[in-house]
């Protein structure tokens, strides 16, 4: 890992919050088709992206490569992506929204609810223009807003929106669409690095998986960047399924 800055995101997974209770119960019945327990199929493409594929659960996520799209970062205004979604998915716009499962009070009775992994942000997958036009329309600007690349500036001076590449974002899905709650946003400083050397998940859940091998919380565990935005990291995952993307011999145990 590099000494750039990653951005912050000023609120603890721990702590997130989603806006009304109506809008997290939206969210749990759109499970399926926003990330959470089952990977996401989210949009209409027909055509099944091999990379996207999930080897654990036989479901496929449909995004299609396709060179004229890209992955863009938007960002919703506070509580409403359950709303930007539904906009999304009448529009036929492709997009994915991780989700994962957190302990809330309601009621005064703790109530495991279903919320997004990375609050007010939402990826959308289309050609420039099309999300440009979009995102200037009368029913979205109040909505919708592009996160902005803080590493790079354009011909005018100013930072383009932040777009991830096809391979980082597949990786980036496989890693949250698991429906394992043990999944988190980390910061720099609390992953533990025994090398800087990549690996590859070659079993369990994660199968797939590409990043760095960390200590986090006490666990062994890959961390996947997503330049310009955040750091995830997966569950535990023991040596075993480990396979150094340089050669063939199984990482051992990260330190203690």
């Amino acid at each position: 890992m590099d000494n750039r800055t990653i951005p912050r995101f000023s609120i603890a997974v721990d702590s997130l919050y989603y806006g009304h209770i109506a809008d997290m119960n939206a969210l749990s019945d759109a499970n399926t088709r926003r990330g959470g327990k089952e990977p996401p199929n989210i949009g209409l493409t027909s055509n099944v992206s091999p990379e996207a594929h999930s080897s654990q659960t036989g479901v496929s996520v449909r995004y299609a490569h396709d060179e004229t799209r890209q992955w863009f970062v938007l960002r919703a205004s506070y509580g409403r992506a359950g709303k930007a979604c539904d906009i999304f998915d009448k529009k036929r716009i492709e997009y994915y929204l991780p989700l994962h499962h957190v302990i809330k009070i309601v009621n005064n009775k703790k109530k495991r609810i279903l919320e997004p992994l990375l609050p007010n942000f939402i990826f959308v997958y289309a050609k420039e223009e099309d999300i440009r036009t979009f995102v200037g329309t009368t029913c979205a600007t109040t909505l919708l807003s592009f996160y902005y690349n803080h590493f790079k500036v354009d011909r005018f001076g100013k930072n383009p929106p932040l777009t991830i590449d096809y391979k980082s974002m597949m990786n980036f899905i496989k890693a949250t669409s698991t429906g394992n709650d043990n999944v988190r946003v980390v910061e720099p400083q609390s992953c533990r690095y025994k090398s800087g050397d990549r690996v590859k998940v070659i079993d369990g859940e994660f199968a797939g998986v590409e990043g760095k091998v960390a200590r986090v919380a006490g666990q062994q565990r890959v961390i996947i960047e997503l330049e310009g935005l955040c750091l995830i990291a997966t569950a535990y995952i023991p040596s075993a399924f480990l396979k150094p993307l340089d050669n063939d011999i199984p990482p051992s145990e990260v330190v203690r």
